[in-house]
């Protein structure tokens, strides 16, 4: 009788087995799905600020070419450079570059904007560029030239200097000035526009 009873509940229990591993299967599936760690979702990247990643404090900055000879040297109180233009904002500056004949031209302001080698100069406030008098290759003295604004643009490698704003422009003995200025030492061009009046000086005969 007693195996009779057995038989007949294993019949029954054969009947809901499936059932009953489906159920666990079902259960460890989700067991696993809980305790696996989910996979990080990349975030979307930060749009990058105009904002400074290093200063510097009463500073002097040199470079130098492959030769080996002084290019540039900046002076400045304060600067703060900006990782997303590449260019470095300086208090009370003053840069010396020398283009690859040695011809010095000196830059100063209360504040400049340059990039990263500092051959590209944005001067605000007092700004001030002097070029140095030099004899080119034909033998001819090249006057000292100085440009005074509250704005210049200065390249220093191609030695031109420009402004939208009212400029004084001294060239040895002779004066101007104007509301725009567009100079290409290389190409010995001037463009002077707006109200401009000159002062012209001649040489003295020797």
């Amino acid at each position: 009788m007693k195996l009779i009873l057995i038989r007949a509940a294993w019949d029954r229990l054969s009947l809901y087995l499936p059932v009953i591993l489906m159920a666990v299967l079902a259960l460890g599936t989700y067991w696993l799905v809980r305790s696996t760690p989910m996979l990080m979702v990349p975030e979307p990247e930060a749009p990058v600020r105009h904002e400074p990643d290093y200063f510097m404090r009463k500073f002097s900055v040199k470079t130098f070419d492959g030769a080996g000879r002084l290019k540039s040297e900046v002076w400045g109180t304060d600067a703060r450079h900006f990782p997303d233009t590449d260019t470095l904002e300086i208090d009370m500056v003053r840069i010396r570059s020398f283009n690859e004949e040695g011809r010095l031209t000196t830059a100063t302001a209360n504040r400049a904007l340059t990039n990263g080698d500092a051959t590209e100069v944005q001067l605000f406030g007092n700004a001030r560029v002097v070029r140095e008098p030099v004899v080119d290759k034909s033998g001819q003295t090249q006057s000292r030239m100085e440009f005074r604004g509250e704005f210049l643009h200065a390249f220093m490698d191609t030695e031109r200097v420009k402004s939208h704003k009212p400029v004084e422009l001294v060239r040895g003995s002779d004066q101007f000035t104007a509301d725009t200025m567009d100079f290409d030492n290389l190409d010995r061009v001037m463009q002077l526009k707006g109200r401009v009046k000159g002062i012209l000086v001649p040489s003295t005969a020797k």
